[in-house]
């Protein structure tokens, strides 16, 4: 009988092939920075959502306020306050960066 090499080459060569791609997924896995991922989680559920509160009640307050502001010739400043600002940190500031 005749051993043929043929065959646990092609075996190995196709193991290979097919377990490569995960060796280095888990060598990127081992250089993941996990504070960051909770910084991002909690950025989505918690901060974007008040921001939107913040949104709502700014806008609120500042209709109230407006009479006021009128008077005293600030209406910009109070809109850029209640208004922008929290729709700039919902809306324009990257996930997880809180800055």
């Amino acid at each position: 009988m005749r051993f043929n090499m043929k065959q646990p080459i092609i075996l190995f060569v196709i193991v290979s092939l097919v377990f490569f791609p995960f060796g280095s997924a888990a060598l990127a896995e081992g250089q993941h920075n996990h504070e960051e991922d909770i910084k991002m989680a909690g950025d989505i559920l918690v901060a974007r959502p008040l921001g939107l509160i913040a949104i709502v009640g700014g806008t609120v307050l500042f209709i109230v306020a407006l009479p006021f502001s009128l008077l005293g010739g600030n209406t910009q400043e109070v809109y850029q306050q209640l208004v922008v600002k929290p729709a700039k940190y919902t809306f324009v500031r990257p996930v997880g960066h809180f800055d």
